[in-house]
């Protein structure tokens, strides 16, 4: 099979879609077998992205902070088994949880996105985008509830990837961003790459691809969004985010890895190894695909391939996918500087070249649009508009159903409480799907049924 073309087709069908804005690269054994382009790296389209574009990593940045973490261990600086409150007394709110539990994300340490607003709050009120250290700060007055006691479960939280980078900083005696640059980028050949804070501090890079969404029909930038903007507020942060980079020094990487320049293949196995709960069951990440999640990395073993180790990234106008094959020698990587409108054909390309990189044939990529019913029956929809009952025990709750130009739209809230709309499309009777996630609402007799939730009519 020639997997550069059929990436080349997937990738072309996308941009045909307007889905994919971003840059691939895969590689076998070291070699490149497939790279491209698609795309713009600013919101007016004026500035088409290169294969050297930088791009944000969002959280396939733990990859390194997991890396730094484990550089001072083989110093003698720490132990993994190490209370984090040995470092962080006034923690006392969680005691028991370790450095492991950290990067496994067993702590039950809650995440920082659960309570944005303080951040947001204190940029705004101060005129300043907090720092790193001031996490500690955060979760001493919010007096934020741990998610479990440490070792009890996973849940995935950026808050204690942002206490390791701390951390780094504090046993090193160096910056953070200075740390990685002098043990990991550097000895890795990574040039091209940095942690650093754009927003607060401008972009140090001629070729950035801005991260962009889309808001009252045209790109906008991340920090120019009415809904998006506050992004600048978690820019002085570290840990969970903010390494720049280009898909060339991310294949350095993982060369890096496998040649042994920054760790030892001993300490990677450890990464590599998934948490355990304290009652000796594997500690989960996700279960439809059987990942666990080791130090800094989600971990499968596939019977072809064998031991594959990833990490996904994703922030508002960023999508990062790294994932390296250990057994097999391969390394897939996928950077979009857009959000995605589409998230039905966004994961066909994405799982297309899954499957290409498993030396599969993909799956045909289609849109909300390929797959809505075309000229629908639209007699029962004015029936269907309204306002609908609020389940208590519903994480997501769609709160109006109403028209708009002839078309059907929902008014939702989710989880954090925030509201949205969209369009519904006809994908069967009375079944409907939207662009921006894999929802189905399905009306009945009086009610909407959607995630194994019932909600009346009112």
């Amino acid at each position: 099979m020639d997997k550069h073309e059929m990436m080349q087709a997937l990738a072309q069908t996308l941009q045909e879609k307007d889905v994919f804005n971003g840059v691939w690269l895969y590689a076998e054994k070291g070699e490149i077998v497939s790279k491209g382009v698609s795309g713009f790296r600013d919101p007016e389209n004026k500035t088409p992205i290169t294969e050297d574009t930088i791009f944000q990593l969002a959280s396939v940045s733990k990859t390194f902070t997991a890396t730094a973490v484990m550089l001072l261990v083989r110093q003698g600086k720490l132990n993994l088994e190490d209370r984090i409150t040995k470092y962080f007394p006034e923690l006392a709110a969680y005691e028991g949880a370790t450095i492991r539990h950290l990067l496994n994300h067993t702590s039950g340490i809650p995440d920082y996105f659960d309570d944005a607003d303080w951040f947001v709050d204190l940029w705004k009120a101060e005129k300043r985008v907090p720092g790193n250290d001031e996490i500690l700060r955060f979760l001493c007055e919010t007096k934020a509830k741990p998610y479990f006691a440490p070792g009890e479960g996973l849940e995935y939280s950026n808050t204690g990837y942002n206490l390791l980078a701390l951390l780094v900083e504090r046993l090193s005696g160096v910056p953070y961003e200075q740390f990685l640059q002098k043990n990991i980028f550097e000895p890795a050949g990574m040039n091209a790459t940095r942690c650093c804070h754009i927003r607060r501090d401008g972009v140090p890079f001629e070729n950035y691809a801005q991260a962009s969404v889309f808001e009252d029909g045209k790109w906008v930038a991340d920090v120019d969004s009415a809904e998006d903007g506050d992004v600048v507020a978690f820019d002085g942060l570290n840990g969970d985010d903010y390494v720049y980079t280009n898909i060339f020094d991310m294949l350095k990487w993982d060369r890096a890895l496998r040649e042994g320049k920054v760790l030892t293949l001993e300490e990677q196995q450890l990464m590599y190894t998934p948490g355990k709960l304290n009652n000796g069951e594997d500690a989960v990440y996700d279960e439809d695909d059987g990942l666990g999640y080791g130090l800094g990395w989600a971990v499968g073993r596939e019977e072809e391939l064998g031991l594959v180790v990833s990490h996904s990234g994703g922030m508002p106008g960023v999508a990062t996918w790294f994932e390296r094959f250990i057994d097999a020698d391969r390394v897939l990587v996928i950077l979009c500087n857009r959000d995605y409108q589409d998230v039905r054909a966004y994961l066909g390309y994405w799982h297309g070249m899954e499957a290409i990189a498993r030396d599969q044939a993909p799956e045909p990529v289609v849109s909300i649009e390929d797959i809505a019913v075309k000229d629908p029956d639209k007699s029962k929809w004015e029936s269907f508009c309204g306002k609908y009952e609020h389940p208590e025990d519903a994480d997501f709750i769609v709160d109006e159903i109403f028209m708009k130009d002839g078309e059907l739209h929902a008014r939702a809230i989710d989880e954090d409480g925030d509201e949205m709309t969209f369009r519904l499309y006809p994908i069967g009777e009375n079944e409907f799907g939207r662009k921006g996630g894999m929802l189905k609402l399905t009306f009945g007799d009086g009610c909407v049924m959607f995630d194994e939730t019932t909600c009346k009519k009112l």
